[in-house]
């Protein structure tokens, strides 16, 4: 096992394209590091140059306390394990898991024992004999775990694996790779575009965006404290609900203005505490962030964290929860970081009209049990120790 540090790592294509700038990553032995971010935001290509896949521009890469920049990849000793199986079809389980060793001419009975050994991990001992196309995705995807695990290498790097799997089944595999790592403490770094993957897996979590790392931390961290208005727009399903505010003092308190000053919420000590910029900006616009989790009924909130007459738009029902759709008339914060947060160019084709129509729809959610229907005008709760604020125009968060 082994560290993997990336030390001003930079990737740029022939054609001119960089794909990578300056990444300084270190991830530490027998760490599982997520690399999360929106289609194009560099992390596969940041995975294929520990694999030895992509040729690295510039910068230092190393593994353990080898620079591996110039060695190929079977040079490298570690395990990748490809969205796509990559399993061959004419041989069996126990041959797939147990090739690589083969071509290294490991001795058949270590490569037997090791077989087993991976087999008894993954469950996978009844169907050594069988070939992929009779196994399901899921027992293929613990096939190729499988031919990772009996290498034994310095790191496991993981492609998307679960994208070809059904959503139930991907729920179960995260749990399962999850366990694996932590039983058998392999370096591990994993990629995936899913948020969800990203909070439930790692033990860090590294968001890129347009080849820029933008911040690495704990899974809860990243959700608590975001550094940026990207980090808020990625983090969290349903995101983050973020609308333009004013910022207000008065007798001593500091209040945000919403819907263009129609209505306000008090701004608590315990919110400037996590953002002390924030009473800074008196008369000043910032964007403020709010969680769907932390609404509330109107009626168990103070006076000053009520959101007034808010129209109901949508009901979503999910067994457990009820997601609460309302409108308002705060402009949204419509930004290149929120295009990328996004990642869908008609939903923000559609944030963009209602910023221009000089409103936009948010999301709460609330318990099943709460009494609310399509064109209801409610008051809203809102947690306000829980508020989140950042630059309006450059999307830092206000620390």
């Amino acid at each position: 096992m082994a560290n993997v540090v990336f030390e001003d790592v930079n990737k740029v294509y022939p054609d001119g394209y960089q794909a990578i700038f300056d990444l300084n990553l270190e991830i530490a032995d027998g760490e599982f590091v997520i690399l999360v971010g929106p289609s194009g935001c560099g992390k596969s290509t940041a995975l294929r140059m520990v694999a030895g896949l992509e040729e690295i521009t510039s910068g230092k890469l190393s593994i353990g306390d080898r620079v591996v920049n110039d060695l190929t990849p079977k040079e490298r000793d570690i395990a990748m394990v490809f969205q796509s199986y990559a399993l061959y079809p004419h041989m069996s389980v126990a041959d797939n898991m147990g090739f690589a060793l083969k071509l290294a001419k490991v001795d058949k009975k270590e490569i037997d024992r090791r077989v087993k050994e991976a087999s008894d991990i993954l469950g996978l001992d009844e169907h050594l004999d069988r070939k992929p196309k009779a196994l399901s995705g899921g027992q293929r995807q613990r096939v190729a775990m499988g031919r990772a695990i009996v290498r034994s290498p310095q790191a496991f790097l993981m492609d998307e694996p679960l994208s070809n799997l059904d959503a139930k089944l991907r729920v179960q595999m995260r749990a399962e790779i999850a366990a694996l790592q932590d039983r058998l403490g392999v370096t591990t770094v994993y990629v995936t575009h899913d948020q969800v993957e990203a909070m439930t897996m790692g033990d860090r979590v590294a968001v890129l965006k347009k080849g820029y790392l933008m911040q690495v931390d704990a899974p809860q961290v990243l959700y608590d404290r975001p550094d940026n208005l990207f980090v808020a727009g990625f983090m969290g399903s349903p995101s983050m609900n973020l609308a333009e505010a004013v910022i207000r003092k008065e007798d001593g308190k500091v209040w945000i203005e919403l819907d263009r000053g129609e209505n306000r919420l008090h701004v608590p000590d315990a919110a400037l505490d996590r953002y002390p910029k924030v009473a800074e900006r008196d008369g000043g616009k910032v964007a403020v962030g709010m969680r769907p989790e932390h609404f509330a009924p109107a009626e168990e909130v103070g006076p000053d964290q009520v959101w007034k007459q808010r129209e109901v738009t949508l009901v979503e029902l999910l067994g457990a929860e009820m997601l609460i759709h309302f409108s308002t008339t705060s402009a949204p914060i419509v930004t290149d970081d929120m295009k990328e947060a996004m990642d869908d160019e008609e939903a923000f084709e559609d944030l963009q009209r209602q910023a221009a129509e000089g409103g936009q729809s948010f999301t709460a959610r609330f318990e099943p049990t709460y009494k609310a229907k399509l064109g209801d005008r409610k008051d809203v709760g809102f947690q306000t120790e829980h508020l989140h604020f950042f630059d309006a125009e450059h999307g830092h968060a206000l620390r």
